[in-house]
């Protein structure tokens, strides 16, 4: 039996990664009513993932990704799912970003690789977007 095709949407806000020190409090400049927001903390930093235009100019962050949401819920059985997104990327040298929630997986790219990784994606026939 063949995989079931991933369903993709685009996520229409360019995004940023931005990193603090581990100690850092949850910043005043998250906004959890944003349409995409994602925070981390590790032993070594806090990570946020929000809309670029909400992070200030001096926070260390990599600006202008866009992200492709696998339409779920997506069953916590299945596997591979990263790795059919990541591994033709990966061969054509468009490096991601990778997010799981509860629910399901994003996969972000560099705004100036998104024609290209669309493509990709779409050639591999086991994905839509």
């Amino acid at each position: 039996m063949s995989e079931a095709r991933l369903v993709l949407s685009l996520l229409p806000e360019t995004l940023a990664v931005a990193r603090l020190p581990a100690g850092a409090a949850l910043p005043g400049w998250i906004d959890w009513t944003d349409p995409f927001v994602t925070v981390s903390r590790t032993r070594d930093e806090l990570s946020v993932v929000c809309p670029e235009a909400r992070l200030p100019a001096d926070v260390q962050a990599e600006r202008g990704w866009r992200g492709f949401k696998v339409e779920g819920p997506l069953d916590f059985a299945l596997t591979g799912i990263l790795a059919r997104l990541a591994a033709p990327l990966a061969e054509a040298g468009i490096s991601i970003f990778a997010i799981s929630t509860y629910d399901t997986d994003y996969l972000l790219v560099r705004g100036g690789d998104l024609d290209a990784a669309t493509a990709v994606l779409q050639q591999t026939n086991t994905v839509r977007i």
